[in-house]
């Protein structure tokens, strides 16, 4: 993960170089795929990592500038890295069969566009079910002019299972989504069984673990922070399956913006995050030496990740394996409040594409109006220039949340109610809902669009947009 001493030496160095010439060419920077070993309920588990030339993982830059990347595999296999929520050329997005070939092994690929936008965005494995293996990590582009004086904290979010992912999938093929994975939830264990049994619409998978900068809650991520600091939240869901609910605990929050892009900021305690989805959350701490657990319970149970802001001198508690109450399901109600800082300009449809979420639960096949992806499944065509809605009707019994690559869409319109509401990649779309988006045909090229839990992606709910 980005540490708070990696992003500081990160911000100075992208400071020396603005102070550049403009037409000094961005210095080519290299990110390695390769494997690692953590440690998991006092458990060894081999994963993988995206790291720099200095080790750490993720990348950082400043808006304005260029991400000039070479991408080196040093995995004994195949991958290729998305870079999500950027609008990269669409040759650099990152998805095999789509964008571009994957990387193979000792192999390596350049990326090389501008960074048009700040905000808090995230690569990982577009290529198998190489995600599930935390195959990800941050990508902060900053905008110096914005929360200069505050600490970044950035939180990655994952599901863990001990079990390879084929295991899984093939566990939730062999008996479908209800009863699925039952043979997986047998080798987890039956208090796993018990849990899946009591919100069978909810969490395909029974994981070991839930981690939060790759560490349990029983030995969480302290993170040093200032009395009375003022802190950025950059919160990264990049769980395979797993939407949470991220309860601040004693903290006030303002959420400032969501999938890196800025809303009229909202206040509270708890804030719901669906895979894929990032916010972005002002703190100011309180004086005294005191820490300040930050949770992330999963939706529909009790069991949760953690970090834990601590000033100097702070006792640190041991936190709960669970939650006090189990978190509510994700549903649309921040969602229908948020309204975007700098909405969309006004402008007609040029055209609107009804989109049906579909899908078979008992078999485990899923699908976009019934078609079950494959690399001949033929993609919805736009024209450039077009402001294009996706009216998007989920008709299964399963919450899913729909990422469009290569642009930023607005959700304007939830069960028939229009508003101008968030910028966003990722927007969740709840079993029997309705939810509008509309985005400018402004990036020509070929772009995946999808459901981001990654079992339901291999399974089928996978499509793609064309123009030129």
């Amino acid at each position: 993960m980005l540490s708070r001493r990696a992003l500081l030496r990160n911000a100075a160095a992208l400071a020396a170089a603005s102070a550049c010439p403009a037409r000094a060419e961005a210095p080519l920077r290299v990110l390695k795929l390769q494997r690692k070993t953590i440690e998991v309920a006092g458990r060894p588990a081999s994963v993988y990592a995206i790291a720099g030339a200095d080790g750490e993982e993720g990348f950082t830059a400043n808006v304005g500038g260029r991400f000039r990347v070479r991408v080196e595999n040093a995995l004994d296999e195949p991958s290729l890295v998305h870079w999500h929520g950027l609008a990269p050329p669409w040759r650099q997005d990152g998805v095999p069969e789509i964008s571009g070939p994957a990387i193979p092994p000792g192999g390596a690929a350049d990326y090389d566009f501008p960074l048009g936008f700040g905000g808090t965005y995230y690569m990982h494995s577009h290529y198998g079910l190489q995600e599930q293996l935390l195959f990800a990590a941050p990508l902060i582009v900053k905008d110096p002019r914005r929360f200069a004086q505050r600490q970044e904290i950035v939180v990655m979010l994952a599901d863990f299972s001990f079990a390879s992912p084929q295991e899984i999938y093939a566990g939730l093929v062999a008996t479908g989504s209800r009863h699925g994975a039952s043979r997986m939830k047998m080798r987890m264990g039956k208090e796993a069984a018990a849990r899946k049994t009591a919100a069978p619409d909810l969490n395909d998978v029974a994981y070991d673990a839930f981690l939060a900068n790759e560490r349990t809650i029983d030995a969480p991520d302290v993170i040093p922070v200032e009395a009375g600091g003022r802190i950025l939240l950059r919160l990264v869901n990049s769980a395979s399956m797993s939407n949470f609910r991220v309860d601040l605990g004693a903290l006030d929050g303002s959420l400032v913006a969501v999938d890196g892009q800025d809303v009229v900021p909202v206040t509270g305690r708890s804030f719901p995050i669906a895979v894929a989805q990032r916010l972005d959350i002002l703190v100011d701490l309180p004086k005294g030496a005191r820490a300040f657990p930050i949770c992330f319970v999963l939706e529909g149970e009790r069991r949760q990740a953690a970090v834990i802001l601590s000033a100097p001198g702070a006792p640190i508690e041991k936190l709960p394996q669970a939650a006090a109450e189990p978190a509510a399901a994700l549903d649309l109600a921040l969602e229908s409040q948020l309204r975007a800082a700098s909405p969309l300009a006004a402008r007609k449809a040029d055209r609107t594409i009804p989109i049906d979420l579909t899908g078979d639960m008992a078999r485990y096949v899923w699908s976009i109006d019934n078609r079950v992806w494959n690399d001949r499944t033929p993609p919805y065509d736009v024209k450039a220039g077009e402001r294009v809605e996706l009216a998007l009707t989920n008709k299964t019994m399963m919450s899913h949340p729909m990422h469009l690559h290569g642009h930023r869409f607005q959700v304007i319109e939830i069960d028939g109610t229009r508003f101008a509401g968030a910028l966003r990649d990722t927007v969740l779309v709840p079993p029997g809902k309705r939810v509008v988006i509309a985005f400018d045909a402004d990036n020509p090229g070929r772009w995946a669009f999808h459901c981001h839990l990654l079992y339901h992606a291999q399974a089928g709910m996978f499509a793609s947009l064309r123009y030129v």
